[in-house]
């Protein structure tokens, strides 16, 4: 078997931190063997069947905490009517723990439970850290953990999907994937989504904010009972079944998971949980995100590895989650959370400012789960770029599968707010949008959630703005509009079609949603207006959008279809002047004419010998454009003397390129 290179072996770049990758990567070996106890990650770490609420062999119920800081902890609940009573009152068993148990007949399931610890100087009621289900009080908001004993458990029907080598990602929210302004549920988008997306092409859904929140605002990012899946979407049972549903479709369900910091809350959350502030916390002020307003784990303390880890796994085991995309990653990797920082130069990467504690949890992290399933694969969302995170953990890596290419959106925000279409770099352009590793697979996308929320725009609002609300009907005419609907297609084309090993889309940016989001709060008199999906603007044929959306399709079922993430993008035209854009990829040319008034006849490039099909032309009727070309035109190359001697293909294709358009040819095999 061959061995696989260190990553200062393939980038020479990273030869002088050669000692700091091997110290990294024999930390992480050193604190897999001491967690392992011996033998294998996955099977050491059991936090979530050992702690929190579970049945006995016998029937009765044993509960378990770890507070080592508390005096007394009660079981409070329905049960017994919220009172702290010595019969509930669980009992110290050792570094920390504390238990009680409990006939059969005391508790049964829905019923509402709490915790109170007391504490040296105090008290509280808490929800227990290992809790799988809390709900809120409609009137008091307050949160309760439920216990959660269906008669019937539910029984999966589907297997996974297997693994992900180049996923097309549908990033969703399930709660604002409804039309009515209301708070979607797990069933409604199992029944009304899930088709669309599988009709669309997306092979992998990254469902956002399952894990419990107390503020709906937060998107899902300030977790407060990590273990508990957030029951304002429905009950574990309807998530099982949309799961299980995607699986049958071949879709896989990527969990967007929240590691980088908890909510500070502490009545629902781990803030000061057993009264100390530094349970699974770090002391001080690096416990406290000064950005963000919530506590940061010490990713140091044993514990705290173990119990993220056991999150990892309890997800994977109970709700068959095909892999994770973990958010706020550069927040985890830098002691500064990488705020107001530009990442240049590899010694960012290499130096003090790293939280290794981060960066060994995460590597964990990684590793757990590809012992849990093979075939689960992971995401690293990390604006700094740091070496090695998405590189295998066997040549020094961290381990991650995919990282986000996030500087492709920040790039086309750029370049439409700061300069007109006609002064777009083509070069810029794809130098942009193919700078990544070698050594590493990305994520592309044009836009994620981050560009639709309010205060900022989506594409298709930066391209055509007030214009929307007026302009796109079928009979309208608006030069805005036309220039937004044929951009909106190339970019999100190009970008697709450069990305490195996968792209990615937000729901209903397909078709060019029209608004922001902005969840209910206090500003704008909790409406729910602004938090969900217009799927409707999608069907009617006199609206645009349907055929944003018919685009969107095509593209998806096409790179798919050719496989061509599996050849990375050759570039064959790079023309500034007539700012012109075209590369091969596999058996398909991708040819782009980003010039806003010229057409070009008889535009020569160099290409393989042979017969080529057009698979996809933005500029098609069915895609609202204006059909300059005809539609499944054949082309021959014309055998040519390469210039000057150079190496080149010694074929020419001739294409007639219209202004804003963007054509895909497809190699007829012979």
């Amino acid at each position: 078997m061959e061995r696989i290179k260190k990553l200062y072996e393939t980038d020479p770049w990273l030869e002088p931190y050669k000692g700091v990758v091997d110290a990294r990567h024999a930390r992480i070996e050193e604190t897999y063997a001491k967690l392992a106890r011996g033998g294998r990650l996955i099977n050491a770490v059991n936090n979530h069947l050992y702690y929190g609420l579970h049945r006995a062999d016998n029937g009765n119920w044993v509960f378990r905490e770890w507070a080592p800081n508390a005096n007394k902890i009660y079981l409070i609940g329905e049960f017994n009517n919220w009172k702290r009573t010595e019969s509930y009152a669980l009992q110290p068993t050792g570094n920390g723990n504390w238990e009680i148990e409990l006939p059969s007949m005391f508790m049964g399931h829905g019923d509402l439970y709490k915790l109170y610890i007391e504490w040296p100087g105090g008290g509280g009621e808490r929800l227990p850290a290992y809790t799988t289900r809390a709900v809120q009080d409609p009137d008091s908001k307050a949160f309760c953990a439920q216990v959660w004993e269906p008669a019937v458990p539910y029984e999966w029907k589907n297997p996974g999907p297997g693994k992900r080598e180049h996923p097309f990602i549908y990033e969703c929210h399930v709660g604002m994937a409804v039309e009515e302004e209301k708070v979607g549920t797990f069933d409604e988008f199992r029944k009304n989504v899930l088709p669309q997306v599988a009709e669309l092409g997306y092979d992998t859904l990254q469902i956002m904010a399952l894990q419990e929140h107390p503020y709906y605002g937060s998107f899902g990012y300030q977790v407060s009972n990590f273990f508990a899946l957030s029951s304002r979407f429905g009950t574990p049972e309807e998530f099982k079944a949309l799961v299980d549903e995607a699986h049958g479709l071949g879709i896989a369900v990527v969990m967007d998971i929240v590691h980088s910091h908890s909510v500070d809350n502490e009545v629902e959350g781990l803030g000061m949980f057993d009264g100390r502030e530094d349970l699974y916390f770090y002391k001080g002020p690096q416990g406290h995100h000064p950005a963000w307003g919530s506590r940061c784990f010490d990713y140091g303390k044993d514990e705290t590895k173990y119990f993220l880890l056991a999150n990892c796994k309890y997800w994977q085991e109970e709700y068959h989650i095909d892999g994770f995309r973990f958010d706020g990653v550069t927040s985890m990797l830098y002691w500064d959370h990488g705020l107001g920082k530009d990442f240049v130069g590899y010694d960012n990467y290499f130096n003090e400012g790293v939280d290794e504690n981060a960066v060994t949890y995460l590597a964990l992290a990684n590793l757990l789960i590809k012992e849990g399933n093979p075939d689960a694969f992971t995401i690293a969302e990390d604006v700094s770029g740091m070496a090695g995170l998405a590189a295998p953990f066997e040549a020094g890596g961290i381990g991650f599968d995919f990282r986000m290419s996030m500087g492709v959106a920040d790039n086309w925000i750029r370049w439409i707010k700061t300069l007109p279409d006609e002064k777009w770099s083509v070069g810029e352009i794809w130098w942009q949008l193919t700078n990544k590793r070698e050594d590493e697979k990305t994520i592309s996308y044009a836009e994620c959630h981050d560009q639709a929320m309010v205060g900022d725009k989506t594409i298709i609002f930066r391209l055509m703005d007030a214009e929307m609300y007026t302009a796109m009907n079928k009979g309208s005419k608006s030069l805005i509009v036309e220039r937004g609907m044929a951009l909106h297609k190339m970019i999100r084309l190009v970008s697709m079609a450069t990305a490195g090993d996968g792209y990615l889309n937000f729901m209903g940016n397909e078709f060019g949603h029209p608004e922001w989001i902005d969840f209910p709060r206090e500003g704008n008199g909790w409406s729910y207006k602004y938090a969900r999906r217009q799927w409707s603007l999608a069907e009617p044929d006199y609206l645009r959008y349907r055929y944003l959306r018919n685009f969107d399709k095509e593209m998806v079922h096409l790179a798919s279809r050719e496989d061509i993430y599996s050849y990375k993008p050759e570039l064959l035209v790079q023309d500034e002047e007539k700012k012109i854009l075209i590369f091969k990829r596999n058996n398909c040319i991708f040819a782009f004419n980003f010039n806003p008034t010229s057409s070009f006849a008889d535009y020569g490039i160099a290409a393989p010998e042979g017969q080529y099909f057009s698979v996809l032309d933005s500029d098609e009727a069915e895609f609202d454009g204006f059909s300059r070309l005809k539609e499944g035109e054949t082309y021959f190359t014309i055998p040519e003397k390469c210039p000057n001697g150079k190496p080149c293909y010694k074929d020419s294709l001739y294409l007639y390129l219209p202004s804003r358009c963007a054509l895909v040819l497809k190699k007829i095999d012979e």
